[in-house]
């Protein structure tokens, strides 16, 4: 993994790498793939707070100095969302630098991140049941596997099993 991998805020300029790498199938891939969204959405939230605020948001992933893509966390919860929340990670990178180790070295930044700023005791992150790069990509970050999600998410017209993962505040140490 790569020791210039770094996470920051998002940039007004991010905006419009993200909004041309991310706004197409080309872009996202197989799996992030959901339709096409009004970009509007994201420039708005982050004139609002810079993403970053309570609810969750964006950092930009740089490898030397170059913007390379963004991590996201989002609230999660599995029971009352006052008692049983928890932190919901994505990640998407530019299509040239899949396959370095960059998905491992940001998500394993992010969760350090969350667990030093938050008083998160639990991270989770799922992916496509054949999504197997972004799955070793979470393990060697130090997520552990949970289990498969039969059917939880729609995407190109039909349902998709998904492979959760979490990483506990103690699996940090």
């Amino acid at each position: 993994m790569s020791d210039e991998i770094v996470l920051r805020p998002v940039v007004a300029e991010d905006l419009d790498l993200f909004e041309r790498e991310f706004g197409g199938p080309e872009g996202v891939g197989p799996y992030q793939w959901f339709g096409y969204r009004s970009p509007g959405g994201l420039r708005r939230k982050f004139t609002e707070n810079g993403l970053l605020g309570p609810d969750g948001g964006v950092l930009a992933v740089a490898e030397a100095g170059r913007t390379v893509g963004r991590v996201e966390w989002f609230p999660g919860s599995w029971g009352r969302p006052d008692t049983s929340s928890c932190w919901t990670l994505a990640i998407g990178l530019l299509p040239d630098v899949h396959g370095r180790g960059i998905g491992t070295r940001a998500q394993r930044l992010l969760a350090e991140y969350l667990f030093d700023h938050t008083r998160a005791e639990r991270l989770q992150a799922w992916t496509d049941c054949a999504n197997l790069g972004e799955q070793r990509a979470l393990e060697k970050a130090g997520f552990v596997r949970e289990g498969v999600l039969r059917s939880a998410q729609w995407r190109g017209g039909r349902w998709h099993d998904q492979v959760i993962f979490s990483m506990l505040r103690a699996d940090l140490a």
